[in-house]
């Protein structure tokens, strides 16, 4: 029984970064100037399944899932013109975010279902762990 809240807390677990990953870009997506210089890259979180175990009363289970790597948007810069900008290129154009606001809200929704629908997962299970612990009492 305790598997199926150790599996769904790996998935709220990653759901709640693909969560922190979105309000990051969205914080960011302005940003035309960073530490390294260029504008802000958008960030997204790639999540793999828990191999399932080989053995045991759990064989062929998943055992959930976790992030494996956060990768930077390889999506070009897109380009205002504003020739007063400091910012400004030689041809007076300004480098932006590769931030797409209708992909992190799609994202951000999508993320925040997930993570509900798992919460109410790790809650029906607790729920019948605390059914099983009063049974013959």
């Amino acid at each position: 029984m305790f598997d199926a809240m150790q599996i769904t807390s790996t998935a709220l677990s990653a759901e709640s970064l693909r969560l922190d990953l979105v309000a990051n870009n969205l914080a960011n997506a302005t940003t035309t100037r960073t530490s390294t210089g260029f504008p802000y890259q958008s960030e997204s979180a790639v999540l793999t399944s828990l191999p399932a175990a080989t053995s045991g009363p759990n064989q062929g289970v998943g055992q959930g899932v976790m992030v494996t790597a956060i990768l930077s948007s390889q999506a070009p810069f897109p380009e205002t013109y504003d020739p007063t900008s400091p910012l400004a290129n030689k041809a007076g154009y300004v480098a932006e975010p590769n931030v797409n606001l209708s992909t992190q809200m799609v994202d951000m929704a999508e993320a925040s279902q997930a993570y509900q629908a798992n919460a109410n997962a790790f809650t029906a299970d607790k729920n019948m762990v605390l059914k099983a612990l009063t049974l013959g009492a």
